[in-house]
């Protein structure tokens, strides 16, 4: 058996800084999304996903790894057109379709857009990925810009409003709906408050949409990750952060995407019928409080 704490590139990182909201192939290293590992058994055949946030990083594995096991994809990103379009490659080559949408889902008019391409393209929706995610680093709270404070609720925790309020029409039976939570949720790093206060909104958003969903047969799940190594790193947070990244966690490193594809795959598909409600942490041995 491999070594976990082995088997992706450890701290000290690479110093490094990018412009937000970042390129994956300026990265060192470059993150593994599963493109070489993952393997599908169609579990999740004849699907349809939206992913937001799926040009890269968390959504770029979801997508991969949704599309091997058989679902075709929507994607949705803020700019980032050439990571976007590597993204529909890795889909397109699995045989599945890919869409591609940009635009900024903190704006209740284009999530709306999003799930009207959506049913257009694929007639209904059996899940959505709530991933897109922004954050940004401040060490004192007077340094918050009210902006920031807002962006990041738009981005975060509204979009998800927003865009769950649009499918609900256009859930399929069964339907999946999975929310990128954070171990921020319950111990939140203080130089991240916009971001951590979020994710704790996003737990409780999912465990309560949870209830008022059941009756509908629509679960709803969240994933709650700790360190992934993503363009969000060196693009919001310091060099010398960045070098150290995961560090400080059990196994000693962040996490690569890849390793967070298998629990969205498990919760979208059929066998997860009776999860909903539920926060998976993947969290590299730091237990969520």
């Amino acid at each position: 058996m491999s070594d976990p704490t082995d088997a992706a590139p450890q701290p000290p990182l690479p110093e490094q800084q990018q412009e937000v909201p970042g390129r994956t192939g300026d990265m060192n290293p470059v993150p593994d999304h599963g493109e070489d590992s993952y393997r599908g058994s169609a579990r999740l055949q004849g699907k349809c996903a939206v992913i937001t946030g799926g040009d890269s990083g968390i959504g770029r594995a979801v997508a991969i790894a949704f599309a091997r096991e058989g679902a075709d994809v929507l994607v949705s990103y803020l700019c980032e057109d050439d990571d976007a379009r590597q993204t529909a490659d890795w889909v397109e080559k699995a045989g599945r379709n890919c869409i591609l949408v940009p635009g900024d889902i903190g704006r209740a008019d284009h999530c709306r857009t999003i799930i009207d391409r959506a049913v257009g393209e694929f007639g209904s929706i059996d899940i959505l990925v709530n991933n897109a995610a922004h954050q940004m680093t401040y060490k004192e709270l007077a340094d918050i810009p009210d902006e920031e404070w807002e962006k990041t609720f738009a981005t975060n925790i509204h979009a998800m409003f927003y865009l769950v309020k649009a499918a609900l029409p256009h859930f399929s039976d069964s339907a999946s709906i999975i929310n990128t939570a954070s171990i921020n949720s319950d111990d939140p790093n203080p130089t991240l408050l916009p971001y951590a206060t979020t994710k704790g909104a996003i737990q409780n958003f999912t465990a309560g949409l949870a209830q008022l969903l059941a009756d509908k047969q629509i679960r709803v799940n969240c994933v709650a990750p700790g360190p992934v190594w993503t363009p969000l790193i060196p693009s919001t947070m310091p060099p010398e952060t960045v070098a150290d990244f995961g560090k400080n966690y059990p196994i000693g490193r962040p996490a690569q995407p890849a390793e967070l594809a298998a629990p969205y795959v498990m919760l979208a598909t059929d066998e997860a019928s009776y999860i909903s409600g539920a926060t998976i942490a993947v969290t590299g041995g730091k237990p969520l409080i």
